[in-house]
C-alpha cells in the first residue's frame, strides 16, 4: 500500500470519528449549516442523505491531503530586513485588494505587503528595529506593535499616541527590542474591521542568549483569525490549510497568535500540547493539555512531542468553527506523523 494511501486511509479514519470534511469558509454560512443540523431529525435520514454527507466529508478530506505541500507559504513568509548602520529596517505597505482563502473562494481584504497574515517580523532581543509602514489603501490606518516593551510614542494608536497614517503617506516607528517572545502587530484604526480583513501578522523577538529556548526540529506560526475572511489559520479555511508533517520523535514548537474576535480552543487529537510561554513571557510552571483555550489577543506557545504515528486531526472545538453537516471548514488542520 502507498504510503499517501496509508495516510489517507489513518486521515478518514480519525475525521470520520471527529470533525468530517469539507465545509463553508465564512461566518454566516457555517452558522446556518451547524443549525440546519441541529434541527435535522437524523431518524429521518434516507440511505440517499448520509451517503450524500458521507460522500462531502471525504471529499474535504481528499482535497486536503491532495494539496499536502502545495502552498509552502502557508507557515509563513519572513520579512527581510534591510540594514542601516546596526538598524534593522522592515518596510510594510498596507493595500486592498482580494485575498483566496482556499479553492478560489475570494474576499476583500486589507493587507500587508499583499499577504493575509502580513509577512513574520523577525529579530532579536537588544536590537533595534525601524519599521516603515506606507499606506496605500483608501483608509487611515496606524501600526500597534501588540505586547513590544516600547516608548510611548511607538505605541501605535492614533490620536493618543500618533497621527493616523493617512492614505498615500508613510510612518516610521523605531525602537529598541526589550522582550524577547511571541507578540504581533496589527492595525489599531478602525480595527474590527481592519484587522479581521487582514492587517496582522506575527512579531517574533527571539533572545539574546538562545540558550534560554527549548531545543525543537521545527517552528511553526497559527494567526488565528475570525469574521470578515472567514475562521482561517494563516489566511486559509480548510480543506486549504496545511498540516504538520513531522517524523516519529521530533519535538515541533507551535506559536498561536490569536488576532481575531472571538476565543478559538485549539485542540490537537492524540498527542499533547506542552505549554511553556503565553503572551511572550516564560511560564515558570509549564502544563500539558490537549485543548488550549486562546481569547483574543493572546499568544501561546507549545511543545508537541511526535511520539505517535499517524494523522492526528488538529482544530478550534468551537465546533461551529471547524465543522457541519457538509464537513470540515474554517480552523481545521493536521499533524501527520510519520516514520
Amino acid at each position: 500500500m502507498s504510503e499517501y494511501m496509508m495516510m489517507r486511509r489513518q486521515f478518514l479514519k480519525l475525521a470520520g470519528a471527529t470533525v468530517g470534511g469539507v465545509g463553508a469558509a465564512w461566518i454566516g454560512a457555517g452558522a446556518a449549516k451547524v443549525a440546519a443540523q441541529d434541527d435535522h431529525d437524523m431518524a429521518s435520514m434516507t440511505e440517499g442523505d448520509w451517503a450524500e454527507m458521507d460522500a462531502h466529508h471525504q471529499a474535504g478530506v481528499d482535497i486536503f491531503l491532495n494539496n499536502i505541500g502545495t502552498d509552502p507559504g502557508f507557515w509563513g513568509t519572513p520579512l527581510e530586513p534591510e540594514m542601516d548602520g546596526d538598524v534593522k529596517v522592515f518596510r510594510i505597505t498596507c493595500t486592498e485588494g482580494d485575498w483566496d482563502t482556499g479553492g478560489g473562494m475570494t474576499f476583500p481584504a486589507m493587507m500587508y505587503n499583499g499577504l493575509v497574515p502580513g509577512p513574520i517580523i523577525r529579530a532579536t532581543e537588544g536590537e533595534r528595529v525601524r519599521i516603515i509602514c506606507r499606506n496605500e489603501m483608501t483608509q487611515s490606518t496606524a501600526v500597534h506593535l501588540h505586547g513590544l516593551r516600547l516608548p510611548n510614542n511607538m505605541d501605535g494608536v492614533p490620536f493618543i499616541t500618533q497621527p493616523p497614517i493617512t492614505p498615500g503617506t508613510e510612518y516610521t516607528y523605531e525602537f529598541d527590542l526589550i522582550n524577547y517572545g511571541s507578540h504581533m502587530y496589527h492595525s489599531h484604526h478602525n480595527a474590527a474591521e481592519q484587522v479581521t480583513r487582514g492587517l496582522l501578522g506575527a512579531f517574533i523577538i527571539d533572545p539574546a542568549d538562545a540558550s534560554r529556548e527549548p531545543q525543537v526540529d521545527a517552528e511553526y506560526v497559527f494567526v488565528l483569525n475570525d469574521s470578515a475572511l472567514g475562521f482561517t489559520i494563516n489566511g486559509k479555511g480548510f480543506p486549504y490549510t496545511q498540516p504538520i508533517v513531522a517524523q516519529l520523535g521530533q519535538r515541533v514548537r507551535i506559536r498561536y497568535f490569536n488576532e481575531g474576535l472571538m476565543i478559538h480552543p485549539m485542540h490537537l487529537h492524540g498527542l499533547p500540547q506542552l505549554v511553556i510561554a503565553k503572551d511572550g513571557f516564560n511560564l515558570p510552571a509549564p502544563y500539558l493539555c490537549d485543548t488550549l483555550n486562546i481569547a483574543p489577543g493572546e499568544r501561546y506557545d507549545v511543545l508537541v512531542d511526535c511520539d505517535m504515528l499517524g494523522a492526528w486531526a488538529f482544530h478550534c472545538h468551537i465546533l461551529s468553527h471547524a465543522e457541519g453537516p457538509n464537513g470540515m471548514f474554517g480552523m481545521v488542520t493536521a499533524l501527520v506523523v510519520q516514520e
